[in-house]
Order: structure tokens, then C-alpha cells, then sequence
């Protein structure tokens, strides 16, 4: 990952190369660096400069040193919305369909992009978690969809070679992994769901693999599509359960005397 510097071995090239790793994606929030020792000789300067460096950087609030622990990426997946506007949208259901109408354009976006920009590397990271998502859909391992469908995501923003793009939907996806906008087991909940989730994700990938910008873009479409309308379907029989629960607690009334 980290390249020696080959040009003025100073701070300022060492933490020009550490910050493009982290604008880029590469080393991402929580990441640890390698130790002072490994770290200076990868890069190939002393260890004062580097310590130069990271204080500049630590300054800067993109690395943090914990004590007796080393020196870790800071969280920079900072939050889309405020706190409030959080709980106001967890206390408002209907703002759910909003957060939809973003993540379609956003992410057919990036899938688009991803069928054009796509590095070898990429395709293989796609295709590793495609495999993983079979395994996890044949042993009805839910929790482990779960974790996958966001990495797949992840990786589809990653593919798409856009920093401000892929920095977006990190912030989003956080979203979605805390269920502020909805609780993703309940999707599992109906009974075509897994198996539909799963083709229309290998859909995309394919899209991404044949370098089909078009095909890419509406395949991501129709995913957030089935996901809107699945979740819609699931709030329904929700409804539908809790009324006839109801019908069947109230107590019948006593037939009239004739």
C-alpha cells in the first residue's frame, strides 16, 4: 500500500501520499497504520520525518494516535444529517420514500460509472462478494446478507472512481447499517425476497463486469425499486396482522334475547 518516496523525502511528501490513500478510499476510517519502524522503512524515510508527518496529519484530524494502541485512520464518515433530523425522520415513516428517491439516483449513478471505470481489482472484489452471497443465501445465513448487501454497495462506490461520490455513500450506507430508515430484516421477511435480492445484485455486477454503463444504471434502478416496493408490501401485511389481531381480541357480543 504505502510506496517509498522516491523525490524529496520530506513530511510534507510523506503525508501528501498518506492523505491521497485516504481521499481515495484506500485507507478508510478505523484502518491502522503499520508501526513507526515498518512504516518509515516502506516508505523510506527516517523516523523523525515520518514522526513530522503525523503530527501534521493527526493535526489535521485524519489520523489519531491511541495510547498503547497505535496510530488508526480517524472515523471521517461524518454524519449526512444531524442528530435531530435523525430522530425527526425515525419519528416520520414517510420520509423513508425521500432516502429511496436519493439512493436511486446516487447509486444507478455510481453503478453507471463503475461499468465505465472499473479496474480489474474491482470486478474481482465484486465477484468475491457475489460468491460470499451465495454461500450466505444457501445457508440462509440472514445476518451475513445483511453485512454482504452493504459491502456489495461499498464496492459498486469504490468502482465508480469518484472520491466525493464514494465518501457520500459511505455517509449513507452508515445510515442504513444503524436502521434510521428502515430495519433490513423485516425486507427478509417476504417470502421471494432473498432469492430476488441476490439476482438483482449478481444483475449489477454483471452489468459492472461487461462494462455496460446503460444496462448497469437500470439494473441499480430496479433494485431500489423492488426494495421500495418490497418494504411496502411488508408495512401492509403489517397493517393487515395487526387489525385482524385486534378482531380477534374483542370479545364477541352476547346474541340478543328473542
Amino acid at each position: 500500500m504505502f510506496q517509498p518516496v522516491d523525490h524529496q523525502k520530506t513530511a510534507a511528501a510523506v503525508v501528501e501520499q498518506i492523505e491521497d490513500l485516504i481521499l481515495k478510499g484506500v485507507l478508510q476510517s478505523g484502518d491502522k497504520l503499520p508501526a513507526e519502524r515498518d512504516l518509515a522503512e516502506q516508505l523510506a524515510v527516517s523516523r523523525p520525518v515520518l514522526r513530522d508527518a503525523l503530527k501534521i496529519l493527526e493535526d489535521r484530524k485524519l489520523i489519531e494516535a491511541r495510547r498503547g494502541g497505535g496510530t488508526f485512520v480517524a472515523d471521517l464518515i461524518g454524519p449526512i444529517f444531524s442528530e435531530a433530523i435523525v430522530q425527526l425522520i425515525a419519528r416520520h415513516p414517510t420520509a423513508v420514500n425521500d432516502y429511496f428517491e436519493f439512493r436511486r439516483g446516487i447509486e444507478s449513478q455510481a453503478a453507471a460509472q463503475a461499468a465505465g471505470r472499473a479496474a480489474p481489482s474491482d470486478i474481482a472484489r465484486l465477484d468475491e462478494i457475489i460468491r460470499e452471497m451465495q454461500a450466505a443465501h444457501d445457508s440462509a445465513d440472514l445476518a451475513a446478507e445483511s453485512r454482504l448487501d452493504v459491502a456489495f454497495h461499498h464496492a459498486v462506490g469504490e468502482a465508480a472512481h469518484n472520491v466525493v461520490m464514494l465518501h457520500t455513500l459511505r455517509s449513507c450506507y452508515r445510515l442504513l447499517e444503524n436502521g434510521v430508515f428502515y430495519n433490513r430484516g423485516r425486507l427478509y421477511d417476504h417470502p421471494t425476497a432473498r432469492i430476488e435480492l441476490l439476482q438483482q445484485h449478481k444483475a449489477i455486477a454483471d452489468a459492472i463486469r461487461q462494462a455496460d454503463p446503460d444496462r448497469a444504471r437500470k439494473a441499480s434502478e430496479d433494485h431500489i425499486d423492488y426494495v421500495r416496493g418490497t418494504l411496502d408490501d411488508t408495512r401492509e401485511m403489517d397493517r393487515r396482522e395487526q387489525l385482524a389481531g385486534l378482531r380477534r381480541l374483542k370479545k364477541p357480543k352476547t346474541p340478543a334475547r328473542t
